[in-house]
């Protein structure tokens, strides 16, 4: 499959998850007792965007169509995405009509990096926090992050990726009661990096994995949610300390898209927590720098 058919293949599914998920009652449609279909129909999304049904339903498809970024603004608006969404699908349809040959995307693949800078702030940091690859590979962490989520090196180099941990570590779900949701934003932000390369032969792996062994991972994956940045508030069930609720924030670091530092704070009133939580990352440390590469 060449880059525009696996973009707008990605187009297609993207439109179908959203067309489904808007109600004909948000837009002043009539649901009607006989509607079978979930969400709105085709026809109804391309009178809405002012296009014919038959191509709408090509571009559903992914058959034969390079929309052009006012169809895709029509479109935006017939499904009432939000900013996110809207950038996204804009994203994948000039991928769709903008191939670049196959053969120039591998000296583009240049892995993920921790700047220097970067690995410094993380052993200066008293807080939790690690530094993810755009395809959520684990690159660095401190002592706070191991011993708030569980250490990395626990796992084998190639295992140390956020998601596969999360759908496969039973002790990161004990610690982590939510972990629905922490995955929803996780799989938000792999699927805004895979928009940008869809192929990514690191993409194709986590993702055919994680489908293969995980019936929970297929079901969320199937929304196409998608997300730039994640921020929330979790609640942590640490083994020796108890329940710690914090805040998490992902910040970008440079590349289109780059890696990224998700960092813990802690919410209101449990700053003492998290004190503790630091002392014990210190009563264990070892040998090894606070600031760990995913080599180490």
């Amino acid at each position: 499959m060449s880059d525009a058919q696996a973009s707008a293949r990605e187009l297609g599914l993207f439109l179908r998850s959203r067309r489904r998920r808007t109600r004909p009652e948000d837009l002043g449609l009539e649901p009607g007792p006989r509607r079978k279909v979930e969400g709105l129909r085709r026809e109804e999304v391309a009178a809405l965007a002012g296009l014919s049904t038959d191509y709408y339903q090509r571009l559903e498809q992914g058959r034969n169509v390079r929309p052009s970024d006012a169809v895709l603004d029509s479109i935006s608006d017939a499904l009432v995405l939000d900013g996110v969404e809207r950038r996204h699908l804009m994203r994948l349809g000039r991928l769709a009509r903008q191939p670049r040959p196959r053969a120039r995307r591998g000296p583009d693949r240049v892995p993920d990096r921790v700047p220097k800078n970067t690995l410094a702030l993380l052993r200066a940091m008293r807080l939790p926090a690690f530094v993810a690859s755009r395809h959520l590979d684990v690159l660095a962490w401190n002592r706070l992050a191991a011993e708030l989520l569980g250490d990395p090196r626990e796992f084998p180099p190639g295992q140390r990726n956020v998601l596969v941990t999360l759908f496969r570590d039973e002790d990161l779900r004990e610690r982590c009661p939510d972990g629905e949701a922490m995955a929803l934003d996780y799989i938000g932000l792999l699927r805004a990096a895979i928009a940008v390369d869809p192929d990514h032969p690191r993409a194709v792996a986590i993702v055919g994995e994680l489908s293969i062994n995980s019936p929970e991972f297929r079901r969320l994956w199937a929304r196409h949610d998608v997300r730039e940045n994640v921020h929330g508030s979790k609640h942590i069930r640490h083994p020796r300390i108890g329940g710690i609720a914090v805040e998490w924030d992902a910040y970008p670091l440079p590349g289109d898209p780059g890696p990224m530092m998700i960092v813990f704070t802690p919410q209101p009133g449990h700053e003492d927590r998290m004190a503790l939580l630091a002392a014990l990352a210190d009563d264990t440390a070892d040998d090894r720098p606070a600031a760990l590469p995913a080599d180490a």
